[in-house]
This record gives structure tokens, sequence and C-alpha cells, in this order.
């Protein structure tokens, strides 16, 4: 490190920008991408930023507060990347947000932790809200509603935070996904097929799926049976 001529540390030096809170939580979702939620602390945003802890404790009252800011800037992105509007057809809205909202967490795996530690934060009674609008312009049933909204939710946030956590453990023990879903299949081949011949049956399925798609089939078996398609 750099010395001054005391032959003390120099300091990094200071930003002479002004902060905002929109640049330290775009700043905070840089470090969580790039690290995980272990990365991010008050230290590594003062460093990323140039700045002191007084000047970010101006905007943002501490880790928490991080997290769930940049957490609900992710969600927001999702809702206004998707149109919701009363014109357009709500099947196909509804199919966008819940895609939005598994894409984003498969791009930022920290969202769908981060919505199982606090799920029902500012920016998702949004998503909620755009949830019901939709189920609402589908003709489902006023009595249907709250349950039929909760279901969608509780699908689309749960496949979430399976496929973080399924990130995460691969991440973990250094595994890519097609090794495995191969040690997998082979498991479940060796089953007794007496005892369990579905899923001995769905072998050769589990080895070739592809999450986001079998994600979408799921959407779409409730979207069919909640606006009581054939």
């Amino acid at each position: 490190m750099a010395k001054n001529p005391a032959g003390r540390p120099a300091r990094a030096p200071r930003r002479t920008s002004g902060l905002s809170r929109d640049l330290i939580i775009r700043t905070a979702i840089g470090i969580l991408d790039e690290g995980g939620e272990s990365a991010l602390t008050i230290r590594a945003l003062t460093i990323r930023l140039s700045t002191g802890y007084g000047a970010l404790y101006h905007h943002v009252a501490d880790r928490n507060d991080l997290l769930t800011g940049a957490t609900d800037e992710i969600i927001t992105g999702v809702l206004s990347g998707t149109a919701t509007e009363t014109d357009t057809e709500p099947r196909a809205a509804l199919r966008a947000l819940a895609l939005g909202l598994f894409d984003a967490v498969e791009a930022h795996p920290w969202v769908g932790r981060e919505l199982s530690r606090e799920p029902w934060r500012p920016a998702l009674l949004d998503f909620y809200e755009a949830v019901g609008r939709l189920l609402d312009a589908l003709a489902v049933p006023d009595d249907a509603l709250f349950d039929a909204a909760g279901t969608f939710m509780s699908f689309v946030l749960g496949a979430g935070a399976q496929s973080a956590a399924n990130a995460s453990h691969l991440a973990a023990t250094t595994t890519d996904r097609d090794t495995f879903l191969g040690a997998t299949a082979g498991r479940w081949t060796d089953l007794d097929p007496s005892k369990y011949p579905f899923v001995r049956a769905t072998v050769t399925r589990l080895r070739a799926h592809d999450d986001r798609e079998q994600f979408l089939a799921g959407v779409d078996i409730f979207l069919r049976g909640v606006a009581g398609d054939a």
C-alpha cells in the first residue's frame, strides 16, 4: 500500500460527486451479483464507492436496508419490464410476470433467498397487486380471487427460491447441472421398480429437462385451471 510522507498508509481518494440511495443500491446489487450475500458489507460499499461510513449511513440504515432495497430494485425492474395494463391479454401478462421473476432470480440467486427471508416487502406487494388485477381481468370469480392469487404467488416464489437453492448447492459443490442430474438419474434408475414405478419412469425426462420450460409448464397448468379451460 502506498504511504504518505509521514509514513502512514495513504487513504483511498474520496468521492467528489454526490452519493444517492439509487447509486448505493445499484452498487450493492453489483457486489451481491459478484460475491453473494456474504460479500455485501458496509465496508465493501465504502471502498467501492470511495466514501465514508457517515456519508453512506445518510442514505441507508444498515445492511438489511441494503438487502431490502436491492431486492426491491430487482422486483421493480421485473414489473416495469412486463406489460400488465388492462388492455394486455391477462393470461399472457401473468405468464410474463411469472417468467420475469423466475429469470430475475436465476440471474440474481440472492434475490430468491431474500424473498424467502422477507417475502412481503413493498415491491412484492406491487407484484401481488398486479397479479390480482390480472386474475380479475381473467374473469376469476370474486370468491376465488384471494386463493388464486395466493396460489400463483406461492408457486412463483417457491420455484424461485428452489432455483436459488439449487444454484447455491451446485456452486458449493463445484458440480455442473448436467453432472448433478446425471448422478441423480443414476440413483433413481437403481430404485425398486415395484415401489417407485413413477420415479423410475421419469428418469429420461429428468436428465434432459429444462428448469425454465418446466416452470412455464407449471404456470400454464395453473392458468388453464383457474380460467376453467376444458
